[in-house]
């Protein structure tokens, strides 16, 4: 095994790592190696006890990761994490009536760092770490011999590939694109766009929230706000609601919803799309119709520590909004997949939110992950998505 240069904790500083957690930080780092940010390192206790292997990055906070525990080759470890990765999902995902769904979810799958997203026969990877993108070869790689897609296209962008001094990177890294591609969820059919996209092209973490909209919309009239491409409209009306209206402030989003609905059998023009922002869409005194059930589904409003108390409220007054236009009985999905913002602190923010529009609400189901984004026990950090279903009285 090719032999790593040293990176030494301080006195003490061992027990998160004992206990499988994969980030370290600059405070129990006693000695860097002298190598490149970005390489691979054995970590070591003060005393030089043998602790497993990680990437590192002198100008971060967070300043290494840990892709092994153990002796093993680092870099057989992230081949044989990958595989295992990729085969989990053969087990939980039923790929006839689904096509798109997470084959890498970073630490969830001890793979800081890296996701990758299977959209049918294309995979689409984002690197978010400088020691990631140092192993991206060996990335591409193992997914290539061991999934063999037809296409496989870059989306590595963000605030954690910012603080880690890299720039985006977007583009094929083997085969062709066709896009849009189109992709089957819960046997409901859908186009995706990689270029100009959110996530990896699609919001697969709802998968699950969105059949639990199919099997209570029948019979409500629902409004979607922040609806993207349409994931939960399209899952609504397959569930028998009256209709479903979109809101979104990309026009070219609500667009490709329009197609998605009509791909799924469903009129466009009696669903109706608004390409507005949804604060300004919720702050009318009147709707354009009456709704029985809102779905609030926004992007992080918290991207970082420092933005938590700008994120709470916002996160308070756009539920504030959207609980003043129900009616008793209605129905509200709110949703935050803001990392810093926690679920304590979301169902607080809920509860504040449904004092000031003067509403008695109780909680009715809490999020239901999708099985292919699984969350490292060891790692709790990574658990990032909150959502809430509310009756509303």
């Amino acid at each position: 095994m090719e032999k790593y240069p040293v990176l030494r904790l301080k006195p003490g500083r061992e027990k998160a790592v004992r206990n499988f957690h994969h980030w370290l930080f600059l405070g129990a780092i006693e000695e860097f190696p002298d190598a490149p940010d970005g390489s691979l390192a054995e970590v070591r206790t003060h005393e030089g006890t043998h602790l497993g292997y990680a990437y590192f990055h002198r100008g971060c906070s967070l300043c290494a990761r840990m892709v092994s525990f153990g002796r093993g080759d680092p870099r057989e470890a992230i081949r044989e994490n990958i595989v295992r990765a990729c085969d989990l999902r053969k087990g939980l995902i039923d790929t006839e009536e689904t096509t798109a769904y997470r084959l890498v979810n970073s630490e969830g799958d001890m793979l800081p760092g890296l996701i990758v997203d299977r959209y049918g026969d294309v995979l689409v990877l984002q690197v978010s770490t400088l020691g990631m993108e140092r192993l991206k070869s060996l990335v591409l790689e193992t997914l290539l011999t061991h999934i063999k897609p037809a296409a496989v296209y870059e989306k590595s962008g963000g605030p954690a590939r910012a603080s880690e001094g890299l720039p985006e990177s977007e583009g094929i890294l083997h085969g062709t694109v066709g896009e849009p591609v189109e992709i089957r969820e819960n046997g409901l059919r859908f186009l995706v766009s990689f270029r100009d996209s959110q996530k990896t092209g699609f919001f697969l973490d709802q998968r699950e929230m969105r059949r639990l909209v199919r099997d209570i919309a029948h019979g409500r009239t629902l409004l979607n706000c922040f609806a993207y491409t349409g994931g939960f409209t399209v899952a609504a009306l397959a569930g028998g609601a009256v209709a479903a209206d979109a809101v979104d402030v990309s026009a070219e989003a609500l667009a490709l919803g329009e197609k998605n609905l009509r791909l799924n059998g469903f009129d466009e023009a009696a669903n109706l799309s608004y390409a507005e922002d949804a604060f300004e869409f919720l702050s009318r005194h009147t709707l354009p119709r009456p709704y029985g059930f809102i779905i609030l589904d926004p992007p992080a409003f918290a991207k970082r520590s420092s933005s938590v108390e700008r994120a709470v409220r916002g996160y308070q007054a756009l539920n504030r909004l959207a609980l003043a236009h129900l009616p008793p009985g209605g129905l509200l999905l709110t949703c935050s997949c803001s990392n810093h913002v926690d679920a304590d602190l979301f169902q607080t923010i809920l509860f504040h939110a449904s004092k000031e529009a003067k509403r008695r609400v109780r909680i009715i189901q809490r999020n239901r992950s999708a099985f292919d984004h699984p969350v490292n026990i060891c790692h709790p950090e990574s658990e990032y998505l909150k959502s809430l279903l509310l009756l509303v009285d």
